[in-house]
């Protein structure tokens, strides 16, 4: 990861149907926003919930947090209006589903471009099917403007005919290698939604084992879900103290021209540096929440 990194512990999806919920998002410590036109919103009611869901992304309302708005699919009837009304509006990101391969990335990309979108708004790529998990390095390279995966996980467990069940091991092939194409082409990687928002202990052990595999944060479907996300996410105070005394370590040890460095016994490298500075500059990004 190059520069600073932006907090994305907690991605939160609101249905862009529901103006009460909209509204309610400008004041819930999400690090980012999810307005949806997809699935969380009726046939009948897309026209409306694009229309609502603009006007909310170009408010500016939605103070630090991070907005995004996940369009209707490639090929489906409201995909071309949803990318137009998208680029006018002018949000931090437009969230796409069911991208299999890199040529639906050129094409979102290309018409949000003809439709005068800004250069800060963003590409999120959902990869949530087999031949997107077979493709994913290719679709996470497809375009500059491509900043953030994210892991489509339902979809891919019906895909797969697969069960959800604790510790995710049908799809643990298919979460290693999304997380192999975002580090290898330097993209952030969000982890697939909790269905259970009554499970809180099943919720943080999956939020857990995102962090422990390396996903950026996770993607939320309650508002319930966000503490627990937002705190197993952020480096904590011992880990933080820790990446602070490895680089002073490593700094004093270099002016002094020694090559061998040990903190709490353990021998330091240039690695280990590079990983206390990206937890230090994620804490400083969680802190100024």
């Amino acid at each position: 990861m190059t520069g600073t990194p932006r907090s994305r512990r907690s991605v939160l999806y609101m249905p862009g149907a529901n103006e009460r919920a909209l509204e309610k998002a400008r004041t819930l410590p999400t690090d980012a926003l999810i307005l949806d036109l997809e699935d969380s919103v009726a046939p009948d009611a897309k026209k409306e919930a694009r229309d609502r869901v603009a006007a909310a992304a170009a408010s500016g309302a939605y103070g630090h947090r991070e907005v995004t708005v996940r369009v209707n699919a490639p090929g489906t009837s409201w995909h071309a209006d949803d990318l137009r009304a998208a680029a006018e509006a002018g949000p931090d990101a437009v969230v796409v589903p069911k991208v299999d391969d890199p040529g639906t990335v050129a094409a979102v990309v290309a018409a949000l471009e003809a439709a005068g979108a800004p250069d800060r708004t963003a590409v999120w790529a959902m990869i949530e099917t087999p031949a997107a998990m077979f493709d994913a390095r290719r679709i996470a390279a497809a375009s500059e403007r491509l900043t953030v995966l994210v892991m489509g996980t339902n979809d891919l467990a019906k895909e797969l005919h697969a069960e959800h069940v604790p510790g995710r091991a049908p799809l643990l092939t298919a979460l290693s290698m999304a997380l192999l194409a975002a580090r290898a082409t330097g993209k952030v990687i969000l982890d697939g939604v909790y269905n259970d928002v009554q499970d809180v202990s099943g919720f943080e052990a999956e939020t857990l084992q995102a962090r422990q595999f390396g996903f950026d944060g996770k993607t939320l479907i309650h508002p319930r879900q966000l503490e627990p996300c937002n705190r197993i996410f952020a480096p904590a105070a011992a880990e933080v103290e820790r990446a602070r005394r490895i680089i002073e370590a490593f700094d004093q040890a270099t002016s002094q021209g020694r090559g061998v460095v040990t903190v709490d016994g353990r021998m330091i490298e240039n690695l280990h540096v590079e990983e206390a500075r990206r937890v230090l500059a994620l804490a400083a990004a969680v802190e100024g929440r």
